[in-house]
């Protein structure tokens, strides 16, 4: 057993030891991303540097760093193995349906079978569990009918206040319909609707659809580094989960600073 130990600890100190430990961590544990875009604000800033945690919903098709080349690229398919599947609330990484290459960072907001429409900016959500199960979860208040089944409205901004509405976008016909107000659907088999916290300045599944599961990579573990716009670091964020990062200290901060990006920029990212 020493004897193994030993040729073990020469071979992880060998270069291609060190290799074959780096991907193994990239391709199964832990990938570094960079948050590049304002869609999750207020949870998730731009300048967040995080890894996410690749296993959280079973292994995806391993891809070469940088190149996004797959290991297997003989095939078209992006699982290994599937695992534990998305719930609503989580904050996914998953590559964009569009081009494969692309990674996005949303809010998982409906599953499979769920029911969901936008009116007037508000989403409302019809669980797949049904009416019954909507009673015992949510309060009246939270609950409205419509087409004689029940609906919850706006059912995370109590759970994640890190989402918001920009009161600046208004309905005048500057902007894309689907931030107002988008019909009814149902979400397919084994796909998963995605929304940004910054619901009025997020390209997501209310522009391009849901995400097929295949798609989707791990979640946010924890911001390793993160620089603002003036090339300040923010230390307070540094080794903070997306947990963490939803109380009111962290939030008071990321409103502050998003307030002062967003005061003449009404993109869509």
């Amino acid at each position: 057993m020493r004897d193994f130990l030993h040729k073990t600890y020469k071979f992880s100190n060998s270069w291609t030891g060190t290799v074959i430990i780096v991907l193994f961590i990239i391709f199964f544990v832990a990938q570094a991303f960079r948050i590049p875009s304002g869609s999750m604000k207020d949870s998730l800033l731009i300048g967040d540097h995080l890894f996410a945690k690749k296993f959280a919903y079973g292994i995806s098709m391993p891809h070469i760093p940088f190149l996004e080349i797959s290991i297997m690229p003989w095939s078209d398919k992006l699982r290994l193995l599937e695992g534990d599947k998305p719930k609503r609330g989580d904050i996914i990484i998953f590559r964009f349906p569009g081009n494969i290459k692309q990674h996005f960072v949303k809010r998982c907001v409906a599953l499979p079978g769920d029911e969901l429409f936008v009116l007037n900016k508000d989403l409302y959500l019809h669980q797949h569990e049904g009416d019954e199960w909507i009673k015992e979860n949510f309060k009246d208040a939270e609950i409205v009918v419509f087409s004689g089944q029940l609906w919850v409205k706006n059912p995370y901004m109590k759970e994640h206040p890190g989402i918001h509405h920009d009161d600046k976008i208004i309905d005048d016909g500057r902007y894309p319909q689907q931030l107002f107000n988008f019909a009814p659907i149902k979400v397919e088999e084994n796909n998963y609707f995605m929304m940004g916290d910054n619901r009025d300045h997020s390209n997501d599944s209310r522009f391009w659809g849901s995400v097929p599961y295949d798609n989707i990579e791990g979640t946010p573990w924890f911001i390793y580094f993160s620089i603002d716009d003036n090339w300040e670091i923010r230390w307070d964020r540094v080794g903070k989960t997306p947990t963490d990062l939803e109380s009111p200290l962290y939030l008071d901060k990321a409103r502050t600073e998003r307030i002062k990006e967003e005061k003449e920029d009404h993109g869509i990212y």
